[in-house]
């Protein structure tokens, strides 16, 4: 059954992160919104690539332009089945805009499946909705998560951890497992 999902983006959201699960999950037949705070359905994010390439933390490189293919000042949220924040600059500072948090909230409230990868949570954390829970993140979002009374995963950084209705990684090379664990909380059967 084909499910209903936001993408929350914005400028210099990680390349990898907004792409591969949004034509990932387009793939298996869902729909899914892509949309950022004051821009409209047509109009592009600008994308960062991050790297691991053995520094003290990821390189940044420029990345391409996504296509939103919502408006974000169009978006009930009650009509959407689930959440994906991917990572990058864009949860830093879109976690500022009120109305984001609110669209965060109504799904952590109605434990509609989220995803949250590599720097994602941050958006969770400052939509307070995640005291007491589990949550994986890029490494140096770790204190993030438990300076609001999450419990921060240190996992792999190509590996996934779910509890209950979140769905969070370290970083885009866990996109097989994360997706694949965000697809089961979707219900989302694949034959092969």
């Amino acid at each position: 059954m084909t499910k209903k999902i936001l993408m929350l983006v914005g400028d210099f959201v990680e390349d990898y992160e907004v792409m591969v699960p949004f034509q990932a999950l387009l793939a298996v037949g869902h729909e899914v919104h892509a949309v950022c705070p004051d821009k409209k359905a047509g109009e592009t994010v600008r994308t960062a690539i991050h790297d691991f390439e053995g520094d003290q933390t990821y390189s940044e490189k420029p990345g391409h332009n996504f296509a939103l293919n919502a408006t974000f000042d169009e978006i009930d949220e009650t009509g959407y089945d689930a959440l994906v924040i991917p990572g990058g600059r864009a949860p830093e500072y879109i976690r500022l805009n009120d109305r984001v948090l609110e669209m965060t909230r109504h799904f952590a409230d109605t434990n509609k499946p989220i995803a949250a990868i590599c720097h994602g949570p941050q958006l969770l954390a400052a939509a307070g909705v995640l005291g007491g829970r589990e949550c994986a993140a890029y490494p140096a979002v770790g204190p993030t998560v438990t300076g609001v009374g999450g419990i921060y995963k240190d996992i792999p950084v190509d590996e996934a951890h779910t509890e209950g209705n979140l769905v969070s990684a370290p970083a885009w090379p866990a996109h097989p497992a994360w997706i694949s664990q965000f697809l089961d909380l979707l219900g989302t059967k694949i034959m092969h």
